[in-house]
């Protein structure tokens, strides 16, 4: 029997419409997962049902309204954007290219069955998070073992766990922050500003930190930037308890109240734009620096649908 081969590119997801309903079963749908928030569903679910979700619904909705497109969600445009232009480049290796998300729809399990549907025996599974974590990897894993528990037949599966310091990706990053270069000129620092996770995952064995920092090691050695010329931090803690730091909300305040007039920031953690990106670090943390007295903030956009990126999912697709 002649093989047949497929890719699945996993985002994390987003709400269908900009709308408090949208985004309220999204973020109960994200919010309920143990991966995400791992605190006993005893008292979790009644504060998520009761408190949580009435209130961050409507800010979150605020928030989606700030960036959704004619066309609809930026993460969802751009990640189509990547799997059909990945899939031209698969056609000569006779590769199917396709996208789910880990919350919202597509979902995993549609889209396995979909190309089961077609015939597909190889699959490859590429989670777009860079850098593992347990709490945005090994979801994805686990819905995929979910579904694989309730087949008698199943295509095999090779699942790539992180790409944090491949040599595609790293150069993917390195072009586009020259890119960004050669529009502005170079900032005083560059800034970059991964998802901040709890510390407590760090200490119970979760790999992210270690990853982001290799993956800033890579880039800065490969611009060849001095230690002064360069600041890692952490974005969109959530909750009392203590996250990754440095925060980098308060590291770009101090920045500008320390005399540092220009930034340049970007996401790797993020491998398109979306709520965290455009919202978050674009349009709030970039007036929280300006008001603290900085004068220039560049904003670096994910690597999208970017040829670079494009070859990187190619590369990570065939090779073994």
């Amino acid at each position: 029997m002649n093989k047949k081969h497929a890719v699945i590119l996993v985002n994390l997801g987003t709400p269908e419409q900009d709308d408090v309903k949208s985004v309220k079963a999204f973020l109960k749908q994200f919010l309920s997962d143990k991966r995400v928030v791992d605190l006993p569903r005893i008292l979790w679910l009644p504060l998520l049902n009761g408190i949580i979700l009435p209130f961050r619904s409507k800010k979150a909705t605020k928030a989606y309204k700030k960036i959704w497109t004619p066309e609809g969600s930026p993460l969802r445009i751009y990640t189509e954007r990547l799997v059909e232009k990945l899939g031209i480049e698969l056609e000569k290796h006779e590769v199917i290219s396709e996208f789910a998300m880990t919350y919202g729809k597509p979902s995993i399990a549609d889209t396995i069955n979909k190309l089961e549907k077609q015939g597909i025996t190889d699959l490859t599974i590429i989670p777009l998070y860079p850098q593992f974590s347990v709490s945005t990897t090994a979801p994805v894993f686990d819905q995929i073992s979910d579904l694989v528990k309730r087949k008698n037949n199943f295509p095999a599966i090779n699942f790539k766990s992180n790409y944090y310091d491949h040599p595609l990706f790293i150069d993917a990053l390195c072009q586009s922050i020259k890119n960004q270069w050669k529009k502005t000129g170079q900032s005083e620092k560059l800034v970059f500003s991964f998802h901040g996770i709890p510390k407590r995952y760090v200490k119970n064995g979760d790999p992210y930190q270690s990853h982001c920092e290799r993956t800033t090691e890579l880039v800065v050695k490969q611009l060849g930037l001095t230690e002064s010329q360069y600041l890692l931090a952490y974005q969109s803690r959530f909750g009392k308890e203590e996250w990754l730091t440095p925060y980098v909300d308060l590291e770009l305040e101090a920045l500008a109240k320390s005399g540092c007039a220009s930034i340049d920031v970007l996401c790797p953690a993020f491998a398109t734009d979306c709520l965290e990106t455009l919202e978050e670090m674009a349009l709030e943390n970039k007036e929280l620096f300006l008001e603290a007295g900085g004068k220039s903030f560049n904003y670096i956009p994910c690597l999208n649908d970017d040829d670079n990126q494009v070859a990187l999912m190619k590369q990570l697709t065939i090779e073994k």
